[in-house]
């Protein structure tokens, strides 16, 4: 399989992300785009929370269709870094990378996010309003995706770190390490 200069990421709730990919564009001069983003979008045309969203997801295939083409068509393209869930699985020619964070810190992450992003205000419901409820609705996202990503995709688990060439957990690397950690690891990738 012939390498593509594409970084996927993907990662848990709260890792860093976008955050990551943004970065890593800016520093590479590469394109960033966002699944998640794209998701946030189809929920205000729509009217409801991203959390309504995934549930609606869960029974409505079209959602998941829609999102999946989105990254089937990013792979005809060169020189950009992609934050998607399944990203990994549609463009396995890519430097696949994971963000790891547990729960409790991806919860403190989310909440800051939500106060410090107008963007994100109206993402969710009362489910995002404490650590404890940002938890449980973490875990549930979580579970749903898994159970949709087997029946759609025969994925096991979307979180398994065998799916990926890098897996960084980002609960005390700051930002810009974590950045320059994937650059280096992808550059090795490309030569190798």
């Amino acid at each position: 399989m012939q390498k593509k200069h594409i970084i996927t990421l993907a990662g848990k709730l709260g890792s860093g992300k976008s955050s990551t990919g943004k970065l890593i564009a800016q520093l590479l001069n590469y394109q960033h785009t966002s699944t998640g983003d794209f998701m946030r979008a189809m929920a205000e045309e729509r009217g409801v929370t991203l959390g309504d969203l995934q549930k609606i997801a869960e029974t409505d295939p079209s959602i998941d269709n829609t999102i999946d083409a989105k990254s089937v068509e990013l792979r005809n393209k060169e020189n950009i870094i992609i934050d998607s869930r399944l990203a990994f699985h549609f463009i396995p020619e890519s430097f696949k990378v994971f963000l790891e964070l547990a729960p409790e810190i991806a919860a403190e992450r989310i909440l800051k996010d939500k106060e410090n992003n107008p963007a994100r205000h109206n993402e969710s419901s009362e489910a995002f309003d404490t650590p404890e409820h940002i938890v449980k609705a973490i875990t549930e996202r979580l579970e749903s995706e898994r159970k949709r990503y087997k029946d759609i995709y025969g994925i096991e688990d979307q979180t398994d770190h065998a799916n990926f060439d890098l897996v960084i957990n980002t609960a005390t690397i700051p930002l810009p390490e974590v950045a320059n950690t994937i650059i280096e690891k992808y550059n090795e990738w490309l030569k190798s």
